[in-house]
């Protein structure tokens, strides 16, 4: 299974005009931090998106994406769903409809947010979607068997994702313990850690260490990371050897 890390960034952590923070002005390409996305590869053969953000487009470019068999969702904040939109390429290149897959909740905030997409009668060329729901039960997508894991951001259920060896979460401050005993023994954990400073809805970098240490992966990364977070290579000189700052199109193999 090769992942290849589309965004790393948050809504937070998108640079602003004027803005002379020394992430901002960095040189270094792996603190370019578009939203956080993340393409999975399996057998060569399914292709899979978790998240399309509003940076959704630009990433499928950069990474010369051609072929995408399911698109899912972890949860409805429009940093993570905003792209959806732009699956109609894949529709046009694939001639079929794009499958899918999110919780209820979040399929009726796309229904909002893409009525004509749903709408009945239908404008030409909007994007064929074939939406599929999901819970905490274990699904396939695009014939890859998906372990959801439910994180809490706050308040908000958002779901992670097991994948054989390999588990993502995204958006998290607290992990239930019978949640937890879906991650033990994954050989890859992918894990938000938004900054240094305290946050009401994100895991810290000591958080997400702490994380880390307690499940004890193989090998970590984090992403949704903001600029508050640093530079890259500061940042990277404070971690142990088994987990490493993630950066926009960063590939691994699991």
């Amino acid at each position: 299974m090769k992942l290849t890390f589309l965004g790393t960034g948050t809504s937070q952590g998108v640079p602003v005009i004027g803005c002379d923070c020394e992430v901002c002005t960095s040189v270094d390409f792996r603190d370019k931090r578009l939203r956080t996305s993340v393409h999975i590869e399996v057998e060569g053969k399914s292709i899979i998106i978790i998240d399309s953000g509003p940076d959704f487009r630009q990433q499928v470019l950069a990474n010369r994406i051609r072929q995408l068999d399911a698109l899912v969702f972890t949860h409805e904040h429009k940093d993570h769903t905003a792209g959806m939109d732009d699956v109609r390429s894949f529709n046009f290149l694939q001639q079929r409809s794009m499958p899918v897959y999110a919780h209820a909740r979040v399929q009726e905030s796309l229904k909002r947010e893409f009525a004509y997409v749903f709408a009945e009668k239908k404008y030409p060329g909007v994007p064929q979607i074939d939406l599929y729901e999901i819970g905490l039960s274990p699904f396939k997508a695009a014939g890859v068997l998906f372990q959801p894991v439910e994180v809490l951001h706050y308040k908000l259920p958002v779901l992670g994702f097991r994948i054989h060896d390999f588990t993502y979460i995204t958006d998290a401050k607290t992990i239930a313990e019978e949640e937890k005993e879906k991650i033990r023994g994954s050989k890859v954990l992918v894990l938000n850690a938004l900054q240094k400073q305290r946050h009401i809805s994100h895991f810290t970098l000591d958080e997400a260490l702490a994380m880390v240490e307690e499940l004890q992966p193989e090998q970590a990364y984090f992403t949704h990371l903001s600029h508050r977070m640093g530079k890259h290579r500061d940042v990277e000189k404070e971690l142990p050897n088994n987990v490493q700052i993630a950066h926009d199109g960063l590939t691994i193999t699991v």
